[in-house]
């Protein structure tokens, strides 16, 4: 426990217990470094592998980081360092920079509050929690998508009691790497990228490795993310930064790389969402249709050849019919088009990890 932040314009009234988010029992996922690095960061300070400018760059923002834990304080606030503060022009500042809280159990979580605060501005303390009655309450906060975290303080009433969350259904998280999209671009809030939104359907820990124009798939990326210790899935979707070329030579790299580290995990391979660009360029809907063709002939030369645990997931219809009213800019998703990637691919990860 810490004393209150500097900086904070709380009155003696109002004053808080300030707590760090590794202090037990409270519980952090999403970042499979934090023992080692004590940062709040997807992939290793010091990589045994050079990591390509665009992953280490984003490697920093902080999409699918979360905090878990039972309180019966009738308070909650956050004090929060980031490393810049709002500036995406497609993007809610509340997804980028912004934190959500949930409330209930699991299997019934329910959104309760999106941080407020000046845009502007990189450090800010809000409050996501203000209720008269202390009761037991179980909570999820959601990190942000697009930013670093450099620093965070967890406020509870002074005489709360911290209990752990309940159990997941898993004990390894999904892993899940793939493009801006993978990360949470454009989700209006946290909770809403479909990582996060698996995360809550399933009661799963997720690591959220979607860099944004960085997810190509190159090998040091994948050596780097076969050293993670032990997973219970591996999603592959990073179609939307590849052209046909470049998959051709990645894909079956990326995938013998994490078989031969992981030689029993299953691996989900996930082809993209159509895009509005489609609508109207018939060559967009060949190319698209091009690359799909080969993931899920990939997939099925490998179960042919013996390995059971590798999955095809045809994401051509995963935003619907009216796929173009899913976006933001013709590409990225907004929340609706999250919640039915989201809803699309629950079945499918639900029957691999959880039959």
């Amino acid at each position: 426990m810490s004393e209150r932040p500097q900086g904070s314009e709380e009155t003696e009234a109002e004053k808080l217990e300030w707590r760090s988010p590794d202090e037990a029992p409270i519980t952090l996922s999403g970042f499979p470094w934090y023992a080692t690095d004590g940062v709040f960061r997807r992939l290793p300070l010091d990589s045994a592998e050079p990591l390509p400018p665009s992953v280490h760059t984003h490697a920093g923002n902080t999409a699918g980081g979360q905090l878990r834990f039972q309180t019966n304080s009738r308070r909650l606030s956050l004090d929060v360092k980031l490393s810049g503060p709002a500036n995406m022009y497609h993007m809610p500042a509340t997804g980028q920079c912004g934190f959500d809280l949930y409330t209930g159990p699991p299997g019934n979580q329910r959104y309760h509050s999106t941080a407020r605060w000046g845009h502007a501005l990189e450090d800010y303390q809000v409050q996501l929690l203000a209720h008269g009655q202390s009761r037991m309450r179980n909570l999820t906060i959601n990190f942000p998508l697009y930013k670093d975290v450099r620093k965070l303080a967890i406020g509870l009433d002074p005489a709360a009691e911290v209990r752990p969350p309940p159990p997941r259904a898993l004990e390894d998280p999904v892993v899940a790497y793939g493009t801006s999209i993978t990360q949470g671009g454009c989700a209006s809030r946290p909770g809403m990228a479909y990582t996060n939104i698996l995360s809550r359907r399933l009661n799963v820990d997720f690591v959220n490795l979607g860099f944004s124009g960085g997810g190509k798939g190159e090998p040091e990326v994948a050596r780097v993310i076969a050293s993670i210790p032990a997973c219970s899935l591996f999603i592959l979707d990073y179609e939307a930064n590849s052209s046909a070329e470049s998959m051709r030579h990645t894909l079956p790299e990326f995938i013998r790389i994490l078989r031969a580290a992981h030689s029993l995990t299953p691996i989900l391979v996930v082809s993209r969402i159509r895009t509005a660009s489609e609508t109207l360029n018939e060559s967009a809907r060949v190319d698209r249709g091009q690359r799909m063709a080969f993931q899920r002939d990939t997939v099925e030369g490998r179960r042919a050849a013996g390995d059971e645990q590798i999955f095809f997931f045809d994401g051509t219809d995963m935003l619907g019919e009216d796929f173009d009213e899913c976006t933001v800019d013709g590409t990225h998703p907004t929340d609706l088009g999250f919640l039915r990637m989201a809803r699309s691919l629950e079945p499918a990860v639900r029957r691999i990890i959880l039959p």
